[in-house]
Parts: C-alpha cells; sequence; structure tokens
C-alpha cells in the first residue's frame, strides 16, 4: 500500500509532516478565534439587553 519513494522519501515525508503541521496550526488559530469571537459576542448581547 504504501508507495516506494527511494531517494525522494525523505523530501516527499517531510513535505507531508510540514503539511499536516501547518493545517494543525491553523485549525488551532481558527479555533482559537471562534472562542474569542463568541465571548465577544455574548458581552456585545449582555450590554444590549441591559441597555433595554
Amino acid at each position: 500500500m504504501i508507495p516506494e519513494l527511494g531517494k525522494y522519501a525523505g523530501a516527499v515525508l517531510s513535505s507531508y509532516g510540514v503539511s499536516l503541521a501547518l493545517l494543525a496550526v491553523i485549525v488551532w488559530i481558527s479555533l482559537r478565534r471562534s472562542a474569542r469571537v463568541k465571548t465577544a459576542l455574548e458581552e456585545i448581547e449582555k450590554r444590549r439587553k441591559s441597555d433595554g
């Protein structure tokens, strides 16, 4: 199932590793930003309700 990469194995596998790491960072940043925006929106809604 695993293809024979020959002399390019190091380059291909490191490229896969870097790509997976970058995807993980993008997902982490997105989740962190989502939590921050959710908190900010909840604060805005609280102020809106208290203002009338």
